[in-house]
């Protein structure tokens, strides 16, 4: 937006600017563009506020916010931080080989919500002044967790956003029907806000999946979970386990990380870690192997060799990036096999007669 405006002349005005009074003489053009943009940031992180204009002699930049607080002055060649607000001490600063060419664009670093505002950048020289505005609008969206939680005998899903503002947009699917969630915990009464969103896994052969919208900063988190078939196994043998990513192209890109966990209630076990960027993988359980061709190919699955009555449970795998978080869940029974041999044997009777094989599945 672009409003053209005329100025008369105020020599307060001008001595506000200025800091001196012979920054400008009577040959001062006293006609401004003002023009209005917005800029986005994010907390934590740095933003440039820009502001240009057309260069002259005796340059004098004054940024202030609400038209009143002042954020960064120069004028005389240097930086003149007198009448600072002290929340931008040491968090803003001009790029001084620029100025000459046109540049008063200032920095400020490490933002937070309370930088939201209106910031007014001021140029003057000795023939022109010119007024920009410039709109910041602060978000946060650090990376949300899906986890999945066993409680006595029910088991949840919660989407758990640590920081995120403004408010987002929550929507869950099962089976790629909406939902509405079970339950919903905020902390934070300004922002940013730390959120949990719950949802009770009813049906235990449906996929769930949470979706996590910032409108402000354009971003989308996808978490979704899966329950795979069950599996039936005899102590001894070994189980593979899949945890593949479907459409590999969500972690092209991207840095992630994979864990293996042993689920049990109100807790877990690492047994497997995996960590894109260093290739590094760490494992807590030596009867755990990886195919690293597979892992190549998004496909993560697991061997668990030497099974005994005890591994029977829940098994978890977790795939997270910045984007994207898939769980899939595996529940394994691991039977006990007996072979009793009758006394008689050793008097000649036939074995056949005499073996008896007894098995119980172990369920949890």
């Amino acid at each position: 937006m672009k409003v053209w405006a005329v100025l008369f002349f105020c020599p307060t005005l001008l001595l506000s600017l200025s800091g001196f009074q012979d920054t400008f003489f009577s040959g001062f053009s006293y006609s401004s563009i003002m023009n209005e943009k917005i800029v986005i940031g994010r907390c934590d992180e740095d933003i440039i506020l820009p502001c240009s204009f057309e260069s002259g002699p005796e340059i004098v930049i004054h940024w202030n916010i609400k038209d009143k607080n002042n954020v960064h002055s120069y004028y005389k060649g240097t930086d003149h931080l007198e009448t600072q607000d002290p929340r931008y001490a040491n968090r803003t600063s001009l790029f001084h080989s620029e100025i000459h060419n046109g540049n008063a664009s200032l920095s400020v670093s490490r933002l937070s919500l309370l930088d939201e505002g209106i910031y007014t950048c001021y140029v003057g020289t000795t023939t022109k002044y010119i007024t920009n505005k410039v709109v910041l609008k602060v978000g946060a969206f650090h990376t949300p967790v899906m986890m999945y939680e066993k409680r006595n005998t029910s088991s949840f899903l919660v989407c758990s956003m640590p920081s995120v503002y403004p408010r987002p947009h929550i929507t869950w699917k099962r089976d790629n029907t909406f939902v509405p969630e079970s339950k919903t915990e905020e902390i934070g009464y300004l922002g940013p806000f730390h959120i949990n969103s719950t949802i009770n896994i009813t049906e235990s052969n449906s996929s769930y999946e949470c979706a996590i919208e910032n409108s402000l900063l354009n971003q989308t988190w996808i978490g979704r979970w899966t329950l795979a078939d069950g599996f039936y196994k005899m102590q001894s043998e070994q189980i593979s386990l899949s945890c593949q990513v479907i459409i590999s192209s969500l972690l092209q890109n991207q840095d992630f990380s994979v864990t293996w966990s042993r689920v049990e209630s109100q807790t877990s076990h690492d047994l497997a870690w995996y960590l894109s960027s260093s290739q590094n993988t760490i494992i807590n359980e030596p009867r755990f192997s990886w195919n690293k061709e597979l892992v190549n190919q998004s496909d993560f699955s697991m061997t668990l060799t030497d099974l005994t009555p005890s591994d029977s449970g829940e098994y978890l795998c977790i795939v997270s990036s910045s984007k994207y978080t898939l769980l899939t869940i595996h529940r394994l029974h691991v039977g006990i096999c007996c072979i009793c041999h009758d006394e008689r044997l050793g008097n000649g009777a036939n074995p056949e007669e005499n073996l008896t094989l007894k098995t119980s599945a172990v369920r949890k």
